[in-house]
């Protein structure tokens, strides 16, 4: 065997015998695309304070990744599929890479926005690619194994990044935070060669670039409007953002309903097991994502943990979401899906519901269960809809595939933030007003109602001109509008992953027939038969 991987995977004869090690190097993959949000939200303060970032400027900051990461996916990975979906994980890796370093040099808001961009990018061109490489290089008998491993990497990469990055702050700037991916994507770049294999599809045919362009303004202005409305106000730009976001949606949907090869068939929704893992994915990261958000706030501002010690009580979550992931890889085969993915969406849910339960004299021990709960809540319901959306997509468009699945864990996951930080923001606000307005300077109010982390640095200044009782006040206040806030969000969101918990419920099919879809698709030229057989009403 050569030292290389270069035989196709389609020409092997056998099961691909270093798959094992591919799948280290496509779960390295993923963990820098994961740690790069979370090793961001630790290195926020330090960020804010060096580059003197507004509210508006910190959440750019953070979504300039967002916005082409879930924009292009769904036709990058369409080209993976078509040219080289190795080259497309290569590629990706080196443009993530490249962004990284940018991003460790820059000394400006707008150079950290557009190195973020970069990053965005890059992965959005790797992370449908390890997908579809993953379901290509493993028999279905072990694709369920595989995807839990790789589900479990993001749990992993959660805690990890805060932890990497906080060690990093301990002694260097915030730049450095951006070299932590550089090193791991390289590696992974080099092993890439050796171990995974050759794949693209065959007989793809003419690329639909027409509805590649539609999905882009479609889920660009969507992402755009979702970010910048709640936040900072339904002006002109999100208001067109929206109307552009309607227009497309129309379009796209016209243009591929009619296309005899569509980048995405639309189709798909009508079967049970897709539509139902689809819901399932973006309301449970819309509500995760968003508790995980204003939880490492609340650790880092309100408790006053480093970024290294906010990292160190981020490892339960990381390690529930492993046995999750376990849980899940022997729950589902005997209860079916709909028991397991309904089961980690409801304990996600009483996850979120505790946070309600904050007070003023709270302390780390009342984050505790909600992380714990969450962290299972990922490992039990990611794998089985990640499993079921991929198995909806024939072998030559698995990298179209792994852009749907991945499109909805990072619409999901913009949602929530921007949605539950906009209600923790509005509340946060309201509360800070009704105790201090009045009792500060009008531009010392302005910066403390922005946020959190504005009301501490308002309090520095506050405390040079009015003396140290005055900034102990406002900090207190603050601390006090921002658990309140953290209480009423947590409501809001879990009552959204209460409803979605229903929904989806609902919609997924029961165990027989998933097993039967199963079976069916199993079989060479079962794949309409078992599709027919999901096109039931989802109602």
């Amino acid at each position: 065997m050569s030292v290389f991987a270069t035989t196709p995977v389609d020409r092997m004869d056998r099961p691909y015998s270093r798959r094992w090690w591919a799948l280290g190097v496509l779960c390295l993959s993923l963990l820098i695309i994961v740690m790069a949000n979370t090793s961001l939200i630790v290195a926020a303060p330090d960020m804010t304070r060096d580059l003197g970032l507004s509210g508006r400027d910190l959440q750019w900051v953070i979504d300039a990744y967002t916005v082409p990461y879930a924009a292009l996916m769904l036709i990058l990975g369409a080209i993976g599929d078509k040219y080289s979906r190795r080259g497309a994980l290569i590629t990706g890796l080196v443009i993530f890479a490249a962004g990284s370093v940018g991003g460790s040099l820059v000394d400006s808001t707008s150079g950290v926005i557009i190195a973020r961009a970069v990053m965005g990018l890059g992965a959005a061109v790797i992370m449908p690619a390890t997908l579809s490489l993953l379901v290509a290089s493993f028999p279905r008998s072990e694709r369920a194994k595989a995807i839990t491993a790789w589900t479990a990497t993001s749990g992993l990469a959660i805690a990890l990044g805060p932890l990497l990055a906080g060690w990093l702050l301990e002694s260097h700037a915030w730049g450095s935070t951006f070299l932590i991916n550089v090193p791991i994507a390289l590696i992974a770049v080099i092993a890439a060669l050796f171990v995974v294999p050759p794949s693209k599809a065959h007989d793809y045919g003419r690329l639909d670039l027409v509805g590649g362009a539609l999905s882009i303004a479609t889920l660009g202005s969507l992402v755009y409007a979702i970010i910048e409305g709640p936040h900072f106000g339904w002006g002109t730009g999100p208001v067109t953002a929206l109307v552009v976001f309607v227009l497309g949606l129309a379009a796209f949907v016209a243009w591929e309903l009619r296309h005899p090869r569509p980048i995405f068939d639309l189709r798909k929704f009508g079967e049970r097991v897709f539509s139902g893992s689809m819901l399932a994915v973006l309301l449970f990261f819309l509500g995760t994502f968003g508790a995980i958000y204003f939880l490492t706030q609340h650790l880092q501002f309100v408790l006053g943990y480093t970024p290294l010690e906010t990292g160190v009580r981020l490892l339960p979550l990381a390690g529930a979401v492993c046995l999750g992931a376990i849980a899940t890889g022997q729950l589902t085969p005997r209860l079916g899906m709909r028991v397991t993915v309904t089961t980690g969406m409801a304990l996600g849910t009483i996850g979120v519901l505790l946070m309600t339960r904050v007070s003023d004299g709270s302390g780390y021990g009342d984050f505790l269960a909600p992380l714990l709960l969450l962290g299972v809540a990922i490992g039990l319901s990611v794998s089985p809809c990640t499993e079921a959306i991929m198995g909806s997509f024939p072998e030559n468009e698995l990298g179209a595939g792994g852009g749907v699945n991945d499109t909805a864990v990072e619409l999901g996951g913009a949602l929530g933030i921007a949605i539950l930080g906009s209600v923790l923001a509005t509340s946060y606000e309201s509360e800070l007003t009704k105790a201090v307005d009045g009792k500060l300077p009008p531009a010392a109010m302005d910066v403390a109602k922005d946020s959190i982390g504005g009301a501490l640095a308002a309090a520095e200044q506050v405390g040079q001109v009015a003396g140290p009782q005055q900034a102990h006040a406002l900090v207190q206040a603050a601390d006090h509008a921002f658990t309140q806030a953290v209480a009423h969000t947590s409501l809001i969101g879990g009552i959204v992953l209460a409803a979605g918990t229903i929904l989806v419920g609902l919609i997924l099919p029961n165990r027989a027939r998933t097993q039967a879809a199963r079976a069916d698709t199993s079989e060479p030229g079962a794949g309409a038969a078992a599709a027919e057989r999901q096109k039931e009403p989802v109602g």
